[in-house]
C-alpha cells in the first residue's frame, strides 16, 4: 500500500494546483499515476532536468507508478514555454536519434520498478481529423493568449502559429492518454499542466494535480541550467568531472543546489546556510559537501570519495611545486592562522602574515582566507598558499 508522506512529495516543490488536492490524494490509500513527459530535444539529462525527474523517483518511493511519457511526437511541434519566436521544427529523425540515448538515462534517475515508460506518438499519431477538432474544441483563442508568452509575442506583432496553439493541447491530451492522476513539470509548464486539468475534464476525467519543481539555475550562476549555454552537468559524466564542475559554482547557489541539485530536506539545507551564516562553517567546505553529495546520487559515496581525491590532486599538482611539503597542522581549533605561517616558514614573520592576509594573498584551496582564525576542519587536507610559490600541504 502506498505511503502517505506529503513531505517527501512536496519536498522542493514551486506550485501545487490544486491547493490542498495532493494531501487528500496521498491519504487516499490508493496508488496514484503520476506523470512526468520530457521531449527528447537534447542529447544529454542534466541535473536541471534531473530536478523534476527525481520528484517523480519521490512518488516511486512512496509505492505510485511513476508514467514517464517520452515526447517524441511533441517534440516534432515543438514547446512554446518562454519563447519570443517559432521555433525551429525537428523531424522524426532528430527526434529519434535524441530519444535512445535519453532512455538509459531517465533510468539511471529512476527505480526500475513501479514504472511504465510511454512514447506519445502511440495515441497522437492516430488521431483523426475529428479527434482534432475535439481536442482544438475545448479552449477558445482568448484562453490561449491569457499565455504570457503568447500574449507578449501578440502584443508586440511577432507571429504564433496555430501548431504552437497545439502543443499544449497535445500535452494536456498526454494527461487523458494515460489517465494521469498527477502531472509534474518546471516552473516555465505551469501554463501546460494546468491545460491538462481543462482538457481532462472535457473527456470525463477527473482533472489531475500540477506539481511544479524551479529550474536550476547553471554553473555560470545567472542563467537556467542550458546545454546550449554550455553551464550543465551531466548525470553520467564521469564522478570526477561532476565533483570539479560543482566545486565550480558560485557561493550563491548553495541553498538553491543543496534543495534541488542534492535533493536535501528544506530543513537540512537551512542549517547549512545557518553555518555559514554565523561564520562555523566555511564556503569551500559546504561546497565540498555539496559536491559529494551529488556524486553519490550518481555514482555512490565510495566513488565520491574517490572523486574528491581525484580533485584535491589536481588541485595541488597545478597549484604546488612538486617538491612542497607536508606541514602538520598545530593543536588548537580554531588555528591561529598568522602563527601557522610563521611556523611553516611561509612568511618571516607575523606581521608579514597579517599584512598578507589581509591582502588576500594568503588562499586556502585557492580561496582567499578572511580572518586570522580558521577552523582545523577548513584547513585540514588543504592546500596553503601564500602568493604563487609558496605552499605546503597540511596534515594532521
Amino acid at each position: 500500500m502506498p505511503r502517505s508522506d506529503t513531505s517527501l512529495a512536496l519536498r522542493g516543490a514551486d506550485t501545487v494546483l490544486p491547493p490542498g488536492r495532493l494531501e487528500e490524494l496521498l491519504k487516499s490509500g490508493r496508488s496514484l499515476r503520476v506523470k512526468l513527459g520530457l521531449d527528447p530535444t537534447a542529447p544529454m539529462v542534466t541535473l536541471g532536468w534531473a530536478v523534476v525527474l527525481r520528484k517523480l523517483r519521490h512518488f516511486q518511493e512512496l509505492g505510485h507508478t511513476a508514467v514517464l511519457i517520452v515526447g517524441d511526437f511533441t517534440a516534432r511541434v515543438g514547446d512554446p514555454s518562454g519563447k519570443s519566436e517559432t521555433r525551429r521544427r525537428l523531424t522524426a529523425e532528430e527526434v529519434r536519434a535524441f530519444a535512445e540515448p535519453l532512455l538509459d538515462q531517465f533510468r539511471q534517475v529512476l527505480l526500475p520498478e513501479p514504472l511504465e515508460i510511454r512514447w506519445n506518438s502511440e495515441w497522437l499519431e492516430t488521431l483523426d481529423m475529428t479527434e482534432v477538432l475535439e481536442l482544438t474544441s475545448t479552449v477558445t483563442v482568448a484562453q490561449m493568449l491569457e499565455r504570457s508568452d503568447f500574449a507578449n509575442r501578440y502584443s508586440e506583432g511577432n507571429p504564433i502559429s496555430i501548431m504552437e496553439f497545439l502543443y499544449p493541447l497535445l500535452q494536456g491530451y498526454d494527461s487523458v492518454a494515460v489517465r494521469a492522476d498527477v502531472e509534474l513539470g518546471g516552473s516555465d509548464q505551469l501554463w501546460n499542466l494546468m491545460m491538462g486539468r481543462i482538457i481532462q475534464t472535457r473527456y470525463g476525467q477527473e482533472p489531475q494535480v500540477a506539481l511544479t519543481m524551479p529550474l536550476l539555475t547553471g554553473t555560470d550562476g545567472r542563467n537556467k541550467m542550458s546545454q546550449s549555454l554550455g553551464n550543465y552537468i551531466g548525470v553520467t559524466e564521469p564522478a570526477s568531472e561532476m565533483f570539479g564542475k560543482t566545486m565550480s559554482i558560485p557561493d550563491h547557489l548553495l541553498g538553491e543546489w543543496f534543495r534541488l541539485a542534492a535533493d536535501r530536506p528544506a530543513e537540512e539545507v537551512d542549517g547549512i546556510l545557518a553555518g555559514i551564516e554565523d561564520g562555523s562553517s566555511h564556503p569551500g567546505q559546504v561546497k565540498r559537501l555539496l559536491a559529494r553529495r551529488i556524486v553519490s546520487l550518481y555514482w555512490g559515496a565510495e566513488e565520491a570519495e574517490a572523486a574528491e581525491v581525484h580533485f584535491d590532486r589536481r588541485f595541488k599538482h597545478r597549484q604546488v611545486p612538486d617538491d612542497a611539503p607536508s606541514f602538520a597542522l598545530p593543536a588548537g581549533d580554531p588555528v591561529y592562522l598568522p602563527g601557522l605561517l610563521r611556523s611553516a616558514k611561509l612568511v618571516a614573520s607575523a606581521s608579514e602574515a597579517r599584512r598578507l592576509i589581509d591582502a588576500g594573498a594568503v588562499r586556502v584551496d585557492g580561496t582567499p582566507v578572511g580572518g586570522y582564525e580558521v577552523e582545523r576542519e577548513v584547513l585540514l587536507k588543504k592546500v596553503l598558499t601564500v602568493g604563487k610559490r609558496r605552499s605546503v600541504f597540511l596534515t594532521k
